[in-house]
């Protein structure tokens, strides 16, 4: 940090609340710091994050306005407390180690769907994350279901057993790249595998990986039903052009006649059984990715037993890798 001649040193300690973990909040401070020309540190606690900032008194102001006005897509500020603290005229900025509050109490983001890049990231045959069903970054991916303790960090999360390979950590400590302090961090070499179960407990059958997402497929080709793990639970899955297997769905659940919601690859494949306009398509492919109620096509190919005597179905696009590839070897 360089002061200009004349200037006076200014030091802050900034309390944020808000959605401000797991959201890439502290790797956008320290960008922002960085290029304000700011000296000091953030970090998580319990209650949200802690930032100091030295500089004089406009590089300080630059670098509230920008914090206010870039916030990154998945935060949100609720309260920035402030006070004024005496210079150490040190240099540099870091993040730094997080600490504990008892009895303190901070916001959660909720999990997100994958983002484009690492979408693209899973699909490309050239890449190291290449059909790896967890690939996320800072902006995407799993939160809320992961979090095992406040604040966000990955020793408090499910992750915890699971240690960053080379790569994933010159990643997570690169403050250019977009998994920079991304909690949930992860590859094929380091990170969660999947796995398919199936048969009955005296003829159990285990397929691990890529075997086991083709045989995934095979079996909801063959009109079978799959429990998907997905975030936060599991979805029952079954083909919803076959009859036969979604009356069986409906029985193991005793289910009569309560609508299914259906998944659909992409807006194109939506597109051929239900009526979807800019707004559905909008709503649809958010970030939150919800289920939404949109009216059937008369001419659509889905079931009638996926919502019986009903002009509407529930519609729901893939929001994590694993959705994408699964869905990406089926036809319709």
């Amino acid at each position: 940090m360089k002061n200009q001649p004349g200037s006076q040193l200014t030091r802050q300690r900034l309390s944020v609340t808000g959605v401000v973990q797991g959201v890439g909040f502290r790797p956008f401070v320290f960008g922002l710091a960085r290029r304000h020309g700011l000296a000091g540190f953030v970090g998580n606690n319990s209650s949200g994050v802690f930032i100091e900032v030295e500089g004089d008194a406009e590089q300080i102001a630059g670098f509230r306005a920008s914090l206010e006005e870039e916030v990154p897509p998945l935060a949100y500020i609720e309260t920035i407390a402030t006070e004024l603290l005496e210079p150490l005229s040190e240099a540099g900025f870091k993040i730094v180690q997080s600490s504990q509050q008892d009895a303190a109490r901070t916001l959660v983001s909720p999990d997100v769907c994958v983002c484009e890049h690492c979408l693209r990231e899973t699909l490309d045959p050239q890449d190291r994350r290449y059909r790896y069903p967890f690939t996320n970054c800072t902006n995407c991916g799993p939160r809320f279901t992961i979090i095992r303790d406040i604040p966000y960090d990955r020793p408090l999360t499910t992750m915890a057993s699971f240690k960053m390979c080379d790569e994933c950590q010159y990643e997570y400590d690169d403050p250019l790249d977009r998994r920079f302090h991304a909690q949930p961090n992860a590859c094929p070499i380091c990170g969660p595998q999947i796995w398919l179960e199936y048969g009955e407990s005296e003829n159990r059958h285990v397929i691990h990986g890529d075997a086991g997402l083709n045989a995934a497929q095979q079996l909801l080709k063959d009109g079978k039903v799959v429990a998907v793990k997905g975030l936060g639970g599991f979805h029952l899955a079954c083909d919803a052009l076959n009859d036969a297997a979604i009356q069986r769905l409906r029985e193991r659940k005793g289910r009569v006649d309560k609508p299914f919601a259906v998944m659909a690859l992409d807006l194109a494949t939506a597109r051929r059984f239900a009526d979807i306009g800019e707004s559905e398509a909008s709503i649809l492919t958010s970030k939150e990715r919800p289920i939404l109620l949109v009216k059937k096509r008369s001419d659509g190919l889905l079931s009638d037993l996926i919502a019986p005597g009903n002009q509407y179905v529930g519609v729901m696009l893939p929001y994590t890798p694993l959705n994408f590839l699964l869905l990406g070897g089926l036809t319709f």
